[in-house]
This record gives structure tokens, sequence and C-alpha cells, in this order.
């Protein structure tokens, strides 16, 4: 996973920073943008994910790392939208996509096509943040 998100860096500029909680743990999880390897209608998209040590949620360190992402890829990688998607259930996502000033339009949501047909988590909703929004 290391080699796939330092190719990405190399090839796009940004990709998944590893997060830690100062003066407790050097590695807690990643947050960060990568480029979707899937089709689906809102494709091509850059999206912003997050994924902590179970320990570490709701602590603030998805949200606070997320808007470091988000402002690198507006600001320095020079993005116009920015999208994140997750299974209904994962609530805990989807407040912090909120959080960020992410909006959803139902119209959005989509198969995951990775999953197969009927997996419990196949369904997903879409958060769209756009440059304008965050000016």
């Amino acid at each position: 996973m290391v080699d796939r998100i330092e190719a990405q860096f190399d090839e796009v500029g940004y990709g998944l920073w590893a997060v830690e909680a100062p003066d407790e743990a050097p590695f807690i999880g990643f947050v960060g943008l990568s480029v979707p390897k899937f089709q689906a209608h809102f494709m091509p998209a850059v999206e912003i994910g997050w994924r902590l040590d179970r320990t570490y949620w709701g602590r603030g360190f998805a949200t606070e790392a997320a808007r470091a992402a988000l402002a690198d890829g507006f600001d320095r990688a020079g993005l116009r939208e920015i999208v994140s998607f997750t299974a209904p259930a994962n609530v805990r996502s989807t407040r912090v996509m909120e959080r960020l000033g992410m909006t959803h339009n139902p119209a959005d949501d989509f198969e995951h096509p990775t999953l197969p047909e009927g997996h419990r988590l196949r369904r997903h909703v879409l958060y769209r943040l756009s440059r304008e929004r965050c000016d």
C-alpha cells in the first residue's frame, strides 16, 4: 500500500498522509486525497478519505486532517472539486463529510462497482465540495 501511495504522489502530486496522535501514537491511520480506480457517473474525480484505528475515533483527528487535505487539494493542487463516499451505515464518516462542508444530493448516490450485487455495503452516498464553496 505504501508503494501505491508514494506512486500516486509522484504521479499527481497528492495522496494519503500518515496521521499520528501527538504524544500517544506515531501512526493511527491515514487521511488524504486519492483517485478512485473504478467507473461511476461522477468520475473522473478526486476523493478525500480517511481510515483511522477505532481507538482514535471521535476525537477530531479525521476532521482536522481532512481539512488540511482539502486545503492542499484546492490551494496547492488546484482541484476544482473533491468528493467523498461511503456506505449509508457509516454515519461517523458522513458526519465528518458534513463538518467539512460537503453536500449530499441523493441523486448522486450509487452502487459501488467493486462490491458484488446484494452486498450490504454496495449502496454508497456521495458527498461533494467545490473550491468555490471553500473560498
